[in-house]
């Protein structure tokens, strides 16, 4: 079970074709090949090192991609601050024609799927709109992948062979038009391959594990599986031009928003998960609650599974809270898309209350009604705008 900044059930059309991970060999499958070899950002090396060291943290390692994907950031605002110009491409080596069907194609899975945060994404520029669907389109095939019809056949190798095309997408290889969208966007933003990497990861973890041990374990995966998503929006969604706040701090609101999300994910998810053998809550935090996998599985709403959960509720709350403060740094046409989709998550925090703490057989969900009103509230926050003293 993952979850990312965006929701959806899956791509329009057919699933073999959208999420199919051998390459093509077509009249338009060739010409997306000699795609010209795109800008490769700079891969973090010292990352996946530092996730695989078991003596720290889990906050502490994915701190350290933090750090990165600022430091990419920042180099950016410096060129551009410097009026650096980029080489330009080689006239007639652009398909140009294809780019646009790609990011199309993409938006038009946006639209379908995400119809709240593709009306936001309207009041981007093109340019970041059209980047902001080709990230979400491969978040969602990846997803999809452990999640999707075909998740049954997906095996270890399978992820293997989606990171190696990952890998070729990032150095101007797409295999498809959906990756073409990606491969380009990935060159014009300073956007690094490491989150795209690390959501495969969590991808991993859903073929291989089904429970953990505390918090530290869970926090993990909730970053591999949608904080990642944040990192690497950020990018494209911009920082604003007048924000004092510092880009580290923007990228801690930004995978706090991601965990934030996954957190109403699970706790929202508990009854499903749970029916299919999966239990995403802290089992340490159970168990100091007097609750184990079998009320879980038994499904009986208690005193005992009250008082956990409005304990888990309080944390997600604070992640949530914590991810507002960035929002509000971001570039003014990012800013309401993101400040929706965060306050109409965080409702389904108060949908599972109102349902008395039963997210075993009930699934909290935010009506049409109250989304409608929250969409003018988001705008207001949004309107608000970087912070006096720089503190996101």
């Amino acid at each position: 079970m993952s979850g990312v900044l965006l929701w959806v059930v899956g791509p329009k059309g057919n699933a073999a074709s959208l999420f199919n991970l051998e390459p093509r060999t077509s009249k338009k499958q060739r010409a997306l090949r000699s795609y010209p070899r795109v800008r490769v950002v700079s891969v973090v090396s010292a990352v996946s090192s530092s996730v695989a060291s078991p003596s720290r943290s889990s906050v502490d390692r994915v701190y350290e991609v933090v750090l990165k994907q600022a430091a990419l950031v920042r180099e950016q605002r410096r060129e551009k601050a410097l009026d650096v110009k980029k080489p330009e491409e080689a006239e007639g080596l652009t398909g140009s024609d294809l780019l646009n069907t790609a990011y199309e194609r993409c938006g038009e899975v946006c639209a379908e799927y995400a119809k709240t945060f593709y009306l936001g994404t309207l009041l981007m520029t093109p340019e970041r709109r059209r980047a902001v669907w080709a990230i979400y389109v491969w978040c969602r095939r990846t997803d999809e992948l452990v999640d999707g019809p075909n998740a049954t056949h997906i095996t270890p190798k399978a992820l293997d062979r989606w990171e190696k095309r990952l890998n070729d997408l990032f150095e101007g290889r797409p295999y498809d038009m959906y990756d073409a969208a990606l491969a380009d966007t990935v060159s014009k933003y300073p956007v690094d391959i490491q989150p795209f990497k690390d959501m495969i990861e969590g991808m991993r973890l859903d073929l291989r594990k089904s429970r953990y041990m505390n918090f530290d374990e869970l926090y993990l995966y909730c970053y591999y599986v949608a904080g990642t998503v944040g990192l690497m929006s950020v990018p494209v969604m911009g920082i604003a031009p007048e924000s004092k706040a510092s880009t580290e701090s923007v990228y801690n609101a930004a995978l706090a928003l991601g965990v934030a999300n996954q957190l109403t994910n699970i706790l929202r998810d508990v009854g499903e998960d749970a029916r299919r053998g999966r239990i995403y809550l802290p089992q340490d935090e159970l168990a100091r609650a007097g609750l184990s996998d079998e009320d879980i599985l038994r499904g009986k709403v208690t005193d005992k599974w009250k008082g956990f959960m409005k304990e888990q509720i309080k944390r997600a709350r604070k992640f949530f809270d914590e991810a507002e403060k960035g929002v509000v740094e971001l570039n003014a046409a990012s800013r309401w898309p993101v400040m929706a989709s965060l306050l109409l998550y965080k409702q389904i925090l108060d949908a599972i209350e109102a349902n008395d703490y039963n997210n075993f057989t009930r699934r909290a969900y935010v009506g049409k009604a109250k989304k409608l009103i929250l969409l003018p509230v988001a705008y207001g926050r949004a309107l608000v705008g970087p912070s006096a003293d720089g503190r996101a």
